[in-house]
């Protein structure tokens, strides 16, 4: 074990003594309104998550991939949705709210969605292909009546594809492409029906609705929330799909951003069941009888690089040798084994993962290197500052992981100022961009990626055109070659010869060290003996209708 890892994991105990302190202020406040303020059904399953505030409710959630995890697929349904009942194999696309979708033979830029018949939404409205339309436009059309600056934030980056689109008769809707783009079934996974009938009820107000949503999904919020305490689901009985109708009676979602106070609460018996569980913590919650469960998912954990004039990081030796000087074993053992150190920005076995030629080793002389080739040395340090969260969605973490790899690269002449901010905040500054105020000057930004789908896994973040405000391309990276993979990957519809590019593209990303690649995720969750039927699905989403709890 090196100087620097026995340092940070002394440091790490320190946090934790320090974060378990915090359940006693004014989280403990907050979580005791959460749990007092909830009548304990029989089937009441209480959730610690890692957001610090209740996502956005509306339709759209913010809160990243937890968000969408616990107020999207839950409350909402997508046209297209994900295979979450095997913890055995990838998660695929199956149909959702569109029971098949076809691009057409002659124009790939047109495509049909055929819509299931019989769907209501909570309010009894029917959900038809005019209420797609109303969706889109209150996402995409700043001049409709519907359309809400908040959701579109949150939806407008994940589809840019979309050109145009109709509804052709009652269950068929469609959408135009700017260009053939082969990924647009993975971009509408995103995008959740919201009902117009329940937004002309309330008012034409998002903030009313906010408190009495209505989609087409199997948990209904019917009794409102308490921002930063609780939101309360119960079962939509008259569920479109009967197998996925929850056995629970409700589901309370309680925000705890901090690892510790989570441990703390589920150990007595305040929540049921927590994500992300400090790594120190896991040994002792198998021995006192609680469950922990884990599972790959298609996650990394990573430092987004600036390509802006000036960033240190546009020279490839800099970003080579920050990739060579961060001990990802010794990073694993800090946190107790649960994670998967990054060979690339994909996870080593994954199908796009290809046959890159810089290997990501730990290797401080290599790094040395490179920097002195780069013009840097111990008279000649660098001096950037890293944007980062102090908890969130995917970021495990966050300050004790920075605090580590801000030691290792000041051993090679990095040395890092953090600008430490709320998960929510972050994820604005990601989608603002390097350029823009926010990010304070900031070079890099660390971030989780959602890494299951080629648009949302690997173009969004370094197409040209994607730049803030068009995309989430925060870095302002530009490549013509990357962007002619790009536009192949979307003209390529056989899911073989796609997987042949995605892999060139990978390769590509991983020899030219287009971001810092740390770990990836294997989800921990940690749960009372008493939660039955989980099923963790190799996802960033996942299925909470078949969960029981004994008595």
């Amino acid at each position: 074990m090196t100087h620097g890892l026995i340092h940070i994991l002394c440091k790490a105990s320190i946090l934790g003594r320090v974060q378990k302190s915090i359940i006693t202020g004014a989280t403990a406040v907050a979580l005791a309104a959460a749990v007092t303020g909830t009548a304990l059904a029989a089937g009441t399953l209480r959730i610690g998550m890692t957001a610090s505030d209740i996502p956005l409710t509306t339709g759209q959630p913010d809160q990243g991939g937890e968000g969408q995890r616990f107020m999207g697929y839950t409350v909402y349904d997508s046209l297209v949705e994900w295979d979450l009942t095997s913890a055995d194999k990838p998660s695929s696309l199956v149909p959702g709210l569109a029971l098949s979708w076809a691009v057409d033979a002659t124009d790939k830029s047109k495509w049909t969605f055929k819509l299931r018949e019989g769907v209501k939404f909570h309010d009894g409205s029917p959900f038809n292909a005019d209420t797609v339309v109303w969706n889109l436009d209150k996402l995409l059309k700043t001049d409709a009546p519907q359309f809400d600056k908040r959701q579109s934030a949150q939806g407008k980056s994940r589809m840019p594809a979309v050109a145009s689109y109709k509804a052709i008769d009652p269950l068929t809707v469609e959408i135009t492409t700017k260009n053939p783009d082969a990924t647009l079934p993975y971009q509408l996974s995103w995008i959740l029906m919201s009902s117009p009938a329940n937004w002309e009820t309330q008012g034409k107000n998002w903030d009313t609705v906010a408190q009495k949503p209505s989609g087409t999904g199997p948990w209904k919020m019917e009794s409102g929330f308490t921002p930063r305490e609780r939101a309360e689901l119960t079962p939509n009985k008259e569920y479109w799909d009967t197998k996925r109708v929850p056995k629970l009676d409700k589901l309370v979602l309680i925000p705890l951003p901090e690892p510790n106070t989570r441990v703390a609460a589920l150990r007595s018996g305040e929540v049921d069941w927590i994500e992300a569980p400090a790594p120190d913590s896991i040994a002792s919650l198998k021995d006192a009888g609680l469950t922990v469960v884990t599972n790959s998912y298609p996650h990394n954990w990573t430092w987004h690089f600036s390509r802006v004039e000036g960033s240190p990081w546009n020279d490839i030796r800099v970003r080579k040798a920050a990739n060579l000087a961060v001990d990802r074993d010794g990073l694993n053992e800090l946190l107790g084994g649960l994670s998967i150190p990054a060979q690339g920005f994909m996870p080593p076995n994954h199908q796009w993962f290809g046959n890159p030629t810089f290997k990501l080793s730990y290797n401080i002389e290599e790094a040395k290197k490179l920097m002195a080739e780069a013009g840097y040395g111990p008279d000649k340090r660098i001096k950037t500052k890293v944007i980062i969260s102090s908890s969130g969605s995917g970021q495990m973490l966050p300050l004790a992981m920075n605090e580590y790899i801000q030691q290792t690269l000041a051993e090679i002449g990095i040395d890092v100022e953090y600008e430490v901010a709320d998960w929510n905040t972050v994820i604005n500054i990601w989608r603002a961009g390097a350029k823009d105020p926010s990010a304070k000057g900031a070079t890099a930004i660390n971030y989780s990626y959602f890494i299951q789908d080629p648009f949302t896994g690997l173009i969004r973040h370094l197409q040209c055109n994607l730049a803030p405000p068009a995309g989430t391309n925060w870095g302002y990276y530009c490549d013509p070659e990357m962007d002619a993979l790009f536009d192949k990957v979307r003209n390529t519809f056989d899911p073989v010869e796609q997987d042949k590019v995605l892999q060139q593209i990978h390769e590509k990303y991983v020899n030219e060290a287009l971001f810092l690649m740390v770990t990836h995720d294997v989800n921990p969750r940690a749960m009372s003996a008493k939660v039955k039927g989980f099923v963790q699905a190799q996802n960033w989403f996942q299925d909470f209708s078949q969960i029981t709890l004994e008595p």
